[in-house]
C-alpha cells in the first residue's frame, strides 16, 4: 500500500512538472518585437480612405473583417464572424459574430459596427473610398441590416460570386467614428496627426506611436480575440515596429547591419544576400511570381480642374496619349528581358496581362504580347503621325509639336527608378524627349488620385487572387481608373465592355464561366494597352532566424500569421 502511494505521488509530481514546464515554455513565447521597414510615411490610419500601401501596410494590423482567406488553399474561412448562412438563391447572407469580440478599448464589437461600416462609410457618397466600387453591382449597393447584437444580414440585388472574399473588408467602430460622420468630419479623422490612443481597432496590434520620417510603433492589443491551439491569448509579440527609410537601398543596409528583421529582396540583391544566409543568420524564402503588376501609364484625363477651370493636360498631350498606336509603340519599346536581367538579376517574369501568373486560376496567358521591337515601334509612331520633320532627333506630331513629356516614379523605390531609366533610354532612341522626374511616393499618389497633374508614371499595383477586387481600377467609374478616373459614363467602347464583363463576372457562380469573362477582360486590356506592362519580380523575402511559427505561404507571404509568431529563446 505504501509503495502504491509513493508511485501515485511520483506520477503526480511528474505531471505537475510537465504542466509547469509547459507553462514556462509557453510563457517564454511572449515578448519582443518584429522590426520592419517602409519607404514612405503613412498618409493616415483610416483604412476606408486608404489608397496607398504606405497606409494599408499599417492598418492591415489594426483592423479585421468578417472573413479571411486561407493563405495555403485560398479558401474563405471565418474571422470576426464565426459562421454564415446563405439563402438558396444566393442573394441573402446572414453572419453571426463570434461571442465576446471586443475593440481595443474594451467595448463590444457588434452588428451595429458592421451596419455602420457599410451604410455610413462605404456607401456614403460623402466618404471617398475605393471599397464602394467593389461592393456596388450595376450601380446598386448591398443592403445591410442588423438582426440582433451578434447577427447581421446582407441582401444582394444580384448574385455576387466573390462575396465571401469581399467580407474581408475592415470593420470600423461606430462608437468612435459615428460622431465624425454625422458632423461631416470623417475624411479628417484618424489622420497622421491623430492621438495614437484614439485609433481603436480589432486587429492583433494597436497604434502606440508615430513619428513622421522616423517610424510607426504598434503594440499588442490586449483584447484581441484569437487564441493559439493551446488556448493562449495572442499575439505573442509585444510590438511591431516600422522604421521609415528613404529608399530600398537604405532598407537593405539596415537589414545587413541587423537593425531590421526582414527585407523584401530585389533580384539585384540576391547575389549579395544568398551567400550570407548562414553567416548572418537569416533565410531567403522564394514564394514565386509577385501577385501585383508593374507598368507605365499615360494620363488620358480629359477633365478640368474644378477650381481653376483648366484642363489637366494640354490638348496635344491628351491626343498623343489617347492614341492606341502610340501606347502600342511604347509597349514594343519596353525591353522586359533587359529589365529582368539588369534590375531583377534574372529573377523575374515578363508581364503581358493585368493578372499575375501568381493568381493561378484567373490568369490568362493567351493575350496580345508586345515583344521588344524598336522597328515595329517606329512603324506604329509613323502610323500615328509622328515624324522628325526638322531632323533634330525629336519626333513631332501632325501639328509640329515636339513629342516631349515627363515620366514620374517614386524616388524611394530603386527598382522602379531603374525600370524608368531603361524605358526612358529606349523611348529617347525612338525620338521622344522624356524628362524623368523622381518624387516622394505620397506626392505621386496625390497626383494620380487628386490633382491629376501628371503625364506618365512608372508604378505598380498589389494584386489579388480574384479579378473582381481590381474593379476600382478597371471600372470606368473607378476611383483608381488611373488614366481617366471616375468617368460618369464609359469614354470608350472597350471600357464599356470591361464594365459589362465585370458585372457579368461578379454575378456568375460557375467558376469556368467567370474565367471566360475575365479572360476576355485581360485580352481587351492587352489590345488597348491603357497600362504598358513591364516585368514582375520573384517574391523573395529574407527573414532572420530568430522567429518561431513562421509558415510562409504563396498567397499570404512570410508574416501572414503574425499573431502566432514569437521570438525563439
Amino acid at each position: 500500500m505504501i509503495v502504491s502511494i509513493q508511485i501515485i505521488r511520483g506520477i503526480a509530481g511528474i505531471l505537475l512538472c510537465l504542466f509547469l514546464c509547459q507553462g514556462a515554455a509557453n510563457a517564454s513565447r511572449y515578448g519582443g518585437e518584429l522590426v520592419l521597414a517602409i519607404t514612405s510615411d503613412p498618409k493616415s490610419f483610416n483604412p476606408v480612405l486608404a489608397k496607398e500601401t504606405s497606409t494599408t501596410e499599417i492598418t492591415s494590423h489594426l483592423f479585421e473583417g468578417l472573413t479571411t482567406v486561407d493563405p495555403f488553399d485560398l479558401k474563405v474561412k471565418p474571422n470576426l464572424a464565426e459562421r454564415w448562412e446563405v439563402s438558396p438563391d444566393g442573394l441573402t447572407w446572414t453572419f453571426t459574430l463570434r461571442e465576446g469580440l471586443r475593440w481595443s478599448d474594451g467595448k463590444a464589437i457588434s452588428a451595429d459596427d458592421i451596419v455602420f461600416t457599410f451604410n455610413d462609410l462605404i456607401f456614403n457618397d460623402a466618404v471617398p473610398n475605393s471599397a464602394r466600387d467593389i461592393f456596388t453591382i450595376e450601380g446598386k449597393p448591398l443592403q445591410v441590416v442588423k438582426i440582433d447584437a451578434r447577427t447581421v444580414r446582407f441582401i444582394l440585388s444580384y448574385k455576387f460570386a466573390p462575396f465571401l472574399r469581399a467580407m474581408g473588408q475592415e470593420i470600423l467602430p461606430q462608437h468612435i467614428l459615428g460622431k465624425a460622420v454625422k458632423e461631416g468630419k470623417f475624411a479628417y479623422t484618424w489622420g497622421i496627426d491623430t492621438d495614437p490612443g484614439s485609433v481603436v481597432g480589432s486587429g492583433a496590434f494597436i497604434l502606440e506611436a508615430y513619428q513622421p520620417g522616423q517610424g510607426v510603433v504598434l503594440k499588442r492589443n490586449p483584447f484581441y480575440w484569437k487564441k493559439s491551439a493551446a488556448q493562449e491569448p495572442l499575439p505573442y509579440l509585444d510590438r511591431l515596429r516600422y522604421v521609415i527609410v528613404p529608399s530600398m537601398d537604405v532598407e537593405l543596409l539596415k537589414f545587413m547591419e541587423g537593425s531590421i528583421d526582414a527585407y523584401s529582396v530585389r533580384g539585384m540583391d540576391y547575389p549579395l544576400l544568398k551567400p550570407l544566409e548562414q553567416k548572418k543568420g537569416f533565410r531567403i524564402y522564394d514564394l514565386g511570381p509577385d501577385m501585383g503588376s508593374s507598368f507605365v501609364v499615360f494620363n488620358q484625363n480629359a477633365g478640368r480642374n474644378e477650381r481653376t477651370g483648366r484642363t489637366f493636360l494640354p490638348s496635344h498631350k491628351l491626343a498623343w496619349f489617347a492614341e492606341r498606336d502610340f501606347r502600342r509603340a511604347v509597349a514594343h519599346s519596353v525591353d522586359k528581358q533587359r529589365i529582368i536581367e539588369i534590375v531583377k538579376n534574372g529573377l523575374g517574369y515578363p508581364q503581358y496581362s493585368p493578372e499575375s501568373p501568381g493568381s493561378a486560376f484567373f490568369y490568362c496567358d493567351d493575350v496580345r504580347k508586345y515583344e521588344y521591337d524598336l522597328g515595329r515601334a517606329r512603324e506604329l509612331l509613323a502610323t500615328a503621325g509622328f515624324v522628325d520633320a526638322n531632323r533634330d532627333g525629336i519626333l513631332e506630331d501632325k501639328n509640329g509639336v515636339p513629342l516631349e513629356f515627363t515620366l514620374l516614379t517614386n524616388a524611394d523605390n530603386t527598382e522602379r527608378v531603374d525600370i524608368a531609366s531603361i524605358i526612358r533610354y529606349d523611348l529617347e532612341s525612338l525620338g521622344m524627349k522624356v524628362n524623368l522626374q523622381l518624387v516622394e511616393f505620397n506626392t505621386l499618389v496625390a497626383k494620380l488620385t487628386s490633382s491629376f497633374d501628371w503625364d506618365a508614371v512608372v508604378l505598380g499595383l498589389t494584386g489579388s487572387i480574384d479579378p473582381h477586387f481590381g474593379q476600382n481600377v478597371w471600372l470606368s467609374s473607378g476611383q483608381l481608373h488611373m488614366w481617366d478616373p471616375k468617368q460618369k459614363s464609359p469614354a470608350t467602347s472597350w471600357e464599356a465592355r470591361i464594365d459589362e464583363l465585370f458585372a457579368l463576372g461578379v454575378q456568375e457562380l460557375d467558376e469556368e464561366k467567370r474565367k471566360d469573362y475575365y479572360n476576355e477582360f485581360q485580352k481587351i486590356v492587352a489590345d488597348e494597352v491603357p497600362l504598358v506592362y513591364t516585368a514582375l519580380g520573384a517574391r523573395l523575402t529574407a527573414v532572420r532566424n530568430k522567429f518561431g511559427n513562421l509558415k510562409p505561404a504563396i498567397y499570404g507571404g512570410v508574416f501572414h500569421n503574425l499573431e502566432e509568431i514569437f521570438i525563439q529563446p
